[in-house]
């Protein structure tokens, strides 16, 4: 189970640091170009924060999640969190939001039978 949840949270941030480049984008777009009426999101210093950190959770988690399964969960779940309350969940956030929130049950709930030690 936590190779699995690595792997989900792995491909889960990669296909988050897309819809974060996106959402970086727009709301740097709609700040340096007004005219244009971009503005997409009501918060986009939260937009702009969660585009950077989600994915960087997600992998990090999934990164953890051999070694440190509790702790790379709670980073996915967090991950997939922070991509909900940016974006909510829509055609481009539901792989990142599911990978991610997946992942890091499997890694919370591996507690045993992948290694000796349980981290409970």
């Amino acid at each position: 189970m936590r190779n699995a949840a690595g792997v989900l949270g792995l491909i889960g941030g990669l296909i988050g640091i897309f819809v974060g480049l996106f959402g970086f984008a727009v709301v740097e777009f709609s700040a340096q170009v007004p005219e244009a009426q971009a503005r997409l999101f009501d918060n986009p210093g939260f937009v702009q924060f969660a585009s950077f950190i989600a994915p960087l959770l997600c992998i990090a988690g999934g990164a953890m999640a051999k070694s440190r399964a509790l702790w790379g969960g709670i980073a996915m779940i967090l991950g997939a969190g922070a991509f909900y309350a940016a974006f909510g969940f829509n055609v481009a956030t539901m792989f990142p939001i599911g990978f991610a929130g997946l992942g890091g049950l499997l890694a919370i709930a591996a507690g045993k039978p992948d290694e000796d030690k349980a981290h409970f």
